[in-house]
């Protein structure tokens, strides 16, 4: 092909111009079109509540121009990059120290009349339909060793299924590095023969559930729905591992290091917001929830004796300062959080920060308190306004939160749990 570079010449030189578009220069088509970042979700959620009198700012102080309360003054380097919105609640919460069980599903325990106990799908759950179809994880859910001790209450994780049922999620870092990141070493034919092995268990198992569904009544009936519905959900699970078996795991460009030993307290949150980053930044899952250590070992690895519970009933004295002090830590870690998420670029110029929606908070205020749920939202992967302080009118629904998220993100849902519309206020006109 001719060339179409110019040059200037002399009797003594031949010199190359720049390259000049205007004197018919193109950039080489063969340069592949970055591609725009894909949209992320993450959901933190911890159990016992806050310190009430120093984690919220001043409710009469809206707007931009608020102060970040004690419990909250780690993150002023990103005040510009969080908003904090006050008055949403879980209007069916009726477990003082269930902090994560209907945190992103809204749910309505006793709905269904003669149990005890139901649930609905999770926010992130809705997303990871949507967001997790092209990644090696459908979504990552992290957990704590010890949620009751945390102040979870029921469930594996911060996620539920489309049938209300938890999640399954890796409740240690050194087991989330490992998932993650190191590839199994069993032979591919050896996996392949395993993955053959379990669906045919499960061919046999849904032949004969089939064969004592005639004659059922209702309730059995939609009992055996229920059961169907997981079996196609294990298949489901098979089918990806089936397509993933022979891709080699992509290691982050700043690795991240393997976990050595048991990790508990300030340094496990700190090692999963670390392993969060890795996994996003290699596109390894676009969905991530994380039920997070912040009960017992979280507090003593601060230097305190008390337990979970005791620090959330506190009354003015050292129970309260053990619970204002872990509010800040905790925010030194959602900080530390936002520092990596800012740093780390997309093939685009951009940040991961950019391209995510980042929630942070709990089902409960503090102590027994059910109103007024803790809500911190980053990220600029929903499009909504940062810098904010918001106050909604008292019982708001907190799944209008994560409507506005879910929406934001490009997640069309009409509704979500008990929501009634989403937050206008975060919304950029």
């Amino acid at each position: 092909m001719k060339s179409r570079r110019h040059f200037l010449r002399s009797s003594t030189a031949l010199i190359a111009l720049p390259a000049l578009e205007s004197l018919g220069f193109r950039r080489f088509a063969s340069a592949a079109p970055v591609p725009t970042p894909a949209k992320r979700m993450i959901f933190l959620g911890f159990g016992w509540g806050v310190t009430k009198e120093s984690w919220f700012p001043d409710s009469e102080t809206t707007g931009s121009n608020y102060t970040l309360p004690e419990g909250l003054a780690p993150l002023q380097r990103h005040k510009q990059d969080i908003s904090i919105v006050q008055g949403l609640e879980n209007q069916f919460n009726n477990e003082a120290h269930w902090g994560s069980t209907f945190y992103l599903t809204g749910a309505n325990r006793y709905a269904e009349p003669g149990q005890s106990f139901s649930n609905t799908i999770s926010a992130d759950q809705v997303a990871a339909g949507q967001f997790g179809k092209d990644t090696r994880f459908t979504s990552v859910q992290l957990g704590s060793a010890d949620a009751e001790k945390d102040g979870h209450g029921p469930g594996l994780s911060l996620a539920w299924n489309r049938q209300g049922k938890p999640v399954a999620g890796w409740n240690d870092p050194v087991v989330a590095f490992h998932r993650s990141f190191s590839d199994d070493k069993t032979p591919l034919a050896q996996r392949q023969a395993m993955l053959k092995q379990h669906r045919s268990i499960l061919d046999t198992v849904l032949i004969e559930a089939k064969s004592v569904g005639r004659g059922l009544s209702k309730s059995d009936t939609d009992k055996l729905d229920e059961y169907f519905q997981s079996i196609r959900d294990i298949e489901t699970r098979i089918a990806k591992e089936e397509q993933w078996l022979d891709v080699p795991k992509t290691q982050p460009a700043d690795p991240v290091t393997e976990p050595k030993g048991e990790i508990e307290g300030y340094e496990e949150v700190k090692l999963m917001y670390d392993l969060i980053v890795a996994a996003l930044q290699v596109d390894a899952t676009r969905v991530l929830t994380y039920r997070q250590a912040g009960g017992t070992s979280f507090i003593r690895s601060l230097g305190a004796t008390i337990t979970g519970h005791n620090m959330s009933h506190y009354s003015p004295g050292m129970r309260q300062e053990v619970s204002e002090l872990r509010d800040r830590k905790q925010s030194e870690l959602l900080a530390g959080l936002l520092d990596k998420l800012k740093a780390t670029k997309e093939a685009d110029g951009s940040t991961l920060f950019d391209n995510v929606a980042l929630s942070y908070g709990s089902n409960i205020n503090s102590i027994h308190y059910l109103t007024n749920c803790p809500s911190l939202v980053s990220g600029g992967g929903a499009g909504i306004k940062l810098g904010e302080h918001i106050v909604k009118e008292k019982g708001t629904p907190l799944c209008n939160l994560w409507l506005t998220l879910l929406n934001g993100c490009g997640v069309q849902v009409d509704s979500h749990g008990d929501s009634n519309g989403v937050i206008n206020e975060l919304q950029i006109s």
